[in-house]
């Protein structure tokens, strides 16, 4: 195996991988799968690569197949390796990290950016540091954003999405680009930032561990207003009206027609 064997993951990633034996072409590197727990104080090793069948097939569609590092016998413009069974059918990558946008923080708790690279050794796999920026973005240019080397002999402890370095870790970053904020003066490192104010941290103390039901507060009792006072005024008794006296009732005349008299006339005897 003759070739340079420090990398960095931005150069493996897009590479065609290549047969030796017919030329076939097995695909595109598009990730880089690191083993955090082997080499335990070492920084972890890089033990597989995924392989796609074009750079884009990650975002559109295109299941990724594993091909392991110990499989590569040239590295150029392609990657060579012996033939199809580079491609592994049986491995699970569940245990293994690609350590992109994980956060680098110090033992006090400051925060140094997040990974967007490392640099390893092509042979052993071995980390040998990682490449630290604001954002772990590897999508983002150099030209863009400033980004920095840190040797892995300053890692403490890792963990899911996170690394911890040692304390004063920032004095070993070396700068390996300079982003256009940086270039205007409108961008500084995360170290270098200063806080607005003091924000006091938030006790856990009152948090509740995942998937406990919280009760309900109980009802809230709410309190009449105050009511103004008012002075008792002396019940009086009513005063009695006088009841208007009643006329007496006077009958309506009738209106009876007189009975005229007729005057009766004898007859005369003749």
């Amino acid at each position: 195996m003759s070739f340079e064997q420090s990398r960095l993951r931005s150069d493996m990633i897009g590479t065609q991988v290549i047969t030796r034996d017919t030329g076939r072409r097995l695909g595109v590197v598009s990730q880089l799968w690191v083993d955090i727990d082997r080499g335990r104080g070492e920084g972890g090793e890089v033990v597989a690569l995924g392989l796609r069948d074009n750079i884009l097939s990650r975002v559109i569609s295109g299941p990724e197949q594993i091909m392991l590092l110990s499989s590569i016998r040239k590295i150029g413009d392609v990657i060579l390796v012996d033939d199809d069974s580079a491609i592994e059918d049986d491995i699970s990558m569940a245990n293994y990290t690609n350590l992109i946008k994980s956060e680098v923080i110090t033992e006090s708790g400051e925060g140094l950016g997040r990974v967007r690279g490392f640099k390893f050794d092509v042979v052993s796999g071995k980390l040998q540091s990682l490449v630290i920026a604001s954002m772990g973005l590897p999508q983002i240019p150099d030209q863009v954003i400033s980004s920095y080397e840190l040797p892995v002999e300053e890692i403490v402890s890792t963990g899911p999405d996170r690394i911890i370095v040692f304390e004063g870790s920032e004095e070993k970053l070396k700068q390996i680009s300079v982003g256009l904020l940086e270039r205007l003066g409108l961008g500084s490192t995360p170290w270098e930032r200063e806080d607005d104010g003091y924000i006091m941290p938030t006790s856990a103390s009152n948090q509740l561990p995942s998937g406990v039901k919280q009760q309900a507060p109980p009802p809230r009792r709410e309190v009449a207003p105050p009511q103004r006072l008012e002075l008792e005024q002396p019940i009086r008794p009513p005063v009695e009206q006088p009841m208007p006296e009643a006329e007496p009732y006077q009958a309506q005349p009738l209106n009876i027609p007189q009975k005229k008299k007729v005057m009766e006339y004898e007859e005369d005897d003749f």
